[in-house]
């Protein structure tokens, strides 16, 4: 188990640092899952006029999944508890619906192709309202809606695109504002 803390535009001192190695780990010593990777990035907002100030970004990697976990508070200690509570949810049903079920979990590869080295907001300020700001190239793998449905979960992502294992479509599963899923398929 490994956890690699990190702060973005702010310094991570020794007691958050513990803190957070703390909160997390007891979180990923529930469920022996080997290899288990976290890395956790602190971050505080400087905008005034945003509520809740404090940012705890978890990306685990564990056999080939990724559970990524992003909260928000008013106090840094307070979104690591709420960040690693929202894990250890995420931990339960990645051993309940892909380990349980499956033995073993399948590789999702993503490369971006951006640097991240960028500076994003020089960027954003450059471009205008209809231009691309990102590209991701990403391989799809061949799963069943199920499959699918797990890989949304575990990634807390709007959206999730794969191939149909059964019929070779493109397809692409979305999270509705009013709950539940949408699925849209290529004809």
């Amino acid at each position: 188990m490994d956890i690699q803390v990190t702060g973005r535009k702010m310094t991570v001192n020794d007691s958050l640092k513990a803190y957070t190695e703390e909160k997390i780990g007891n979180a990923m010593k529930v469920f022996d899952i080997d290899p288990l990777v976290a890395e956790v990035v602190l971050s505080a907002e400087k905008n005034p006029s945003i509520a809740r100030r404090a940012v705890c970004e978890v990306t685990m990697t564990a056999k080939g999944h990724i559970i990524h976990v992003e909260e928000r508070e008013d106090d840094m200690y307070a979104a690591i508890d709420v960040a690693a509570a929202k894990v250890l949810r995420q931990l339960r049903k990645y051993k309940t619906r892909v380990i349980d079920r499956k033995g073993a979990a399948k590789t999702e590869t993503i490369r971006e192709t951006e640097s991240s080295e960028l500076d994003i907001d020089a960027l954003m300020e450059e471009l205008s309202d209809n231009e691309v700001v990102r590209v991701k190239e990403i391989e799809f793998e061949p799963l069943t809606e199920e499959e699918a449905l797990v890989k949304i979960d575990l990634l807390d992502h709007d959206f999730f695109a794969y191939t149909d294992r059964d019929s070779g479509r493109a397809c692409v599963l979305y999270r509705r504002a009013n709950g539940g899923y949408g699925l849209l398929k290529q004809v």
